[in-house]
């Protein structure tokens, strides 16, 4: 058994003394494990880093068994986002979230294009968080927990939406939201085809999709919000509440 395919690398742990349990996405064969013999030595650590875009080929006697990987870099896209703590920060969470919410060797080719195109434009720092937030819904449309987020629940309004369910993930009127906006989820401009996003719109964006791959994607796998991602919300929060602050600089 075997395949050759272009990939994104999404972790890796050490086996061994030398040896790295790998996971990667494809778009045909979606998220699969192997073993990299040698992936933790230094001639080939630099590879195997989360983020990274490579030529994997794996192989195994029978289709069941982890199998062995090699692999060749295509791009080195973790390299390119070291010198930036937040683009750092994003590209961890999305290979984490991916890792965790995907299951093992079920293709979504659409998450894979919608990762791949998100990973190599990252450099770009926080204008890409409505890419990631977005990148996020479509990884809980493809897992079958989508958002509906045309029309009110309440009134069937196309416009003027602002909020969301945090229960049935449909979006609410500015209108109908009044007497429940303490319960409600704020939906940000950029989710309903706004071009403008401030800090405070990547906060509530992030706190939208977290809250349902929190209770959908990894609830229903018994597992929690992967450390990385909370990690990027409390430094997206912290952003905007700075930007909000009296006396803030906003220049920038």
């Amino acid at each position: 058994m075997e395949w050759d395919a272009p990939a994104i690398i999404l972790d890796a742990r050490p086996y061994g003394e030398t040896d790295t349990i790998a996971t990667v996405m494809t778009a045909d064969h979606g998220l699969h494990k192997g073993l990299a013999k040698g992936g933790s030595s230094r001639a080939q650590a630099a590879l195997w880093q989360a983020g990274n875009f490579a030529q994997i080929r794996w192989t195994a006697r029978l289709a069941d068994q982890l199998g062995a990987f090699r692999g060749e870099m295509i791009h080195p896209n973790a390299a390119h986002v070291m010198d930036d703590p937040l683009a750092l920060a994003m590209l961890s969470a999305v290979c984490a979230t991916a890792e965790g919410a995907l299951p093992e060797r079920e293709p979504h080719p659409n998450v894979f294009a919608g990762l791949l195109r998100l990973i190599a434009h990252l450099p770009q720092g926080a204008e890409m968080l409505p890419d990631l937030v977005r990148w996020e819904a479509t990884l809980l449309t493809e897992l079958g927990y989508g958002l509906d987020l045309t029309s009110c629940a309440v009134t069937g309004a196309t416009t003027g939406l602002t909020h969301v369910s945090p229960r049935s993930g449909r979006a609410v009127s500015r209108e109908a939201a009044e007497p429940y906006v303490d319960k409600l989820l704020q939906l940000p401009g950029f989710l309903t085809g706004g071009n403008i996003a401030t800090p405070e719109d990547h906060r509530n964006g992030l706190r939208l999709t977290g809250h349902f791959l929190a209770r959908d994607a990894f609830g229903h796998r018994h597992r929690p919000l992967p450390q990385a991602r909370r990690m990027l919300y409390d430094r997206v929060a912290a952003l905007a509440e700075s930007d909000v602050l009296p006396g803030a600089d906003h220049a920038g």
